[in-house]
């Protein structure tokens, strides 16, 4: 049997499994290929430049192997004051970034890049959450930072999960402070006509002009 060459409409350049599964629920179907960026190398200016930086040179890294398909790559950060909250190294840098957050609002930064080197076309946007923290005790931190899921996560939090108690009230995107603004990505996508209804398909959910943020 001949193998098959079909190019990927669609790829995520990103193993983040809540990016993963934000675009499943949305209906997208993807490959999924990590970008290999060091980000350490990029440096740290005002929130909302960093994160589409990022964004942007993570969705051209994949986007120059896979020329033909439209890469979707995201960086999230979370800002407090001024201070960028990356993920944290130990339960001590867990426990100090919480205390930070503790009653207090700080914002999330999602930056998105949608990339396609054979259209010539990068469009990349930043999308703001203000996230309000509860006052939390040092019994709800320790037992917070006693589980896994703090570890992995900008701000040492995960909305989503069991980090949801953290949270009084968020104003903004519900999916930017998961990971990824999806309202915004598929918005994008219907726009450039990379979306549309297809039968028999079950890839493509959507019908340009029917989607709403």
């Amino acid at each position: 049997m001949k193998k098959s060459t079909k190019v990927p409409l669609f790829i995520l350049a990103s193993k983040s499994p809540r990016r993963q599964y934000l675009l499943k629920q949305a209906g997208l179907d993807f490959l999924v290929v990590p970008s290999r960026l060091d980000e350490n190398k990029m440096a740290k200016n005002a929130p909302e430049e960093y994160v589409i930086k990022l964004a942007e040179a993570k969705a051209e890294d994949v986007a120059q192997k896979y020329p033909e398909s439209w890469v979707i790559g995201a960086d999230t950060i979370v800002v407090i004051g001024d201070a960028i909250l990356g993920k944290p190294r130990s339960k001590d840098d867990a426990r100090n970034m919480l205390l930070r957050l503790s009653g207090q609002t700080h914002q999330v930064y999602t930056g998105f890049a949608v990339c396609c080197k054979a259209e010539k076309r990068l469009f990349s946007q930043v999308v703001k959450t203000d996230v309000l923290f509860k006052e939390l005790s040092d019994q709800e931190i320790q037992w917070y930072i006693h589980t896994p899921e703090p570890f992995d996560k900008a701000g040492a939090y995960a909305i989503q999960g069991m980090g949801t108690f953290l949270v009084r009230s968020i104003h903004g995107s519900y999916t930017n402070v998961v990971g990824l603004p999806v309202c915004e990505v598929i918005e994008f996508l219907i726009k450039e006509g990379l979306l549309g209804f297809q039968k028999n398909n079950g890839i493509h959910r959507y019908e340009s002009g029917n989607m709403q943020c």
